[in-house]
């Protein structure tokens, strides 16, 4: 009888979905193990993780909801940085607003309907970093019912590429999608304009074998070009 195929069960902050197809694509090519992802924004993951969620590994958009789970005694050790993460600003496809002269004149272009989407800056990291952009460049805070916030920074980004909210800032990474490029338009967001997105990763207590096989794959050279490739920095 064959053997059946190993999965791992992971939790993984949204802005990842594309990248991680790509990783559990060319991993399952590799080894044959199914990597099964669990995406959600990193701050409702790791309490779902305190609660029980039944993952060996949890890939967040930031430091501090690893710290939470290291604190809490839920991990092997305190994790390791895969990453920075980058944002941008982003239009659907038809928009006429000045996407390329920064959020600040996007933002003074918007009619007093119009709305601007982030993901939910209490949950995720990208929505906090969202934040910070508009408050350093002069644009926020957006008045009255202006300001939408996606459960996640996936959510926040259909709600732009829907045309439901007329411009937003997202992940680099996710804007830059081929899977976006009919939908989308956008511009990269000046690091400098954020506190660094540090995204760091953690294998969580009674990991197996293949789970940390897995982690050290999402660690080597061959997954940090896919990393760069899908518009993330180096991690520092």
């Amino acid at each position: 009888m064959a053997q059946a195929t190993e999965r791992i069960k992971i939790a993984a902050a949204s802005n990842l979905k594309f990248v991680l197809a790509d990783l559990t694509a060319q991993y399952r090519q590799q080894t044959g193990v199914e990597v099964d992802v669990n995406l959600g924004a990193s701050g409702n993951l790791a309490r779902q993780i305190l609660q029980g969620l039944p993952v060996a590994q949890f890939i967040s958009a930031d430091e501090d909801r690893v710290a939470e789970l290291v604190t809490a005694g839920r991990t092997v050790d305190g994790g390791q940085r895969y990453a920075q993460g980058r944002l941008a600003l982003i239009v659907p496809q038809n928009s006429a607003l000045p996407l390329t002269q920064g959020v600040a004149a996007l933002v003074r272009a918007m009619k007093p309907g119009d709305k601007f989407a982030i993901a939910n800056p209490a949950l995720a990291p990208y929505g906090l970093a969202a934040q910070q952009v508009l408050q350093r460049t002069g644009a926020g805070p957006l008045g009255g019912q202006q300001l939408v916030l996606g459960e996640n920074i996936g959510q926040a980004t259909q709600f732009v590429a829907t045309g439901a909210a007329q411009a937003g800032i997202t992940a680099l990474a996710l804007a830059q999608a081929p899977e976006m490029a009919a939908r989308l338009r956008f511009q990269a967001i000046a690091p400098a304009l954020h506190a660094p997105l540090h995204q760091r990763m953690v294998l969580l207590q009674g990991a197996s074998a293949a789970a940390r096989a897995w982690h050290r794959y999402v660690l080597s050279p061959q997954a940090r070009d896919i990393f760069v490739r899908h518009g993330y920095g180096l991690p520092q």
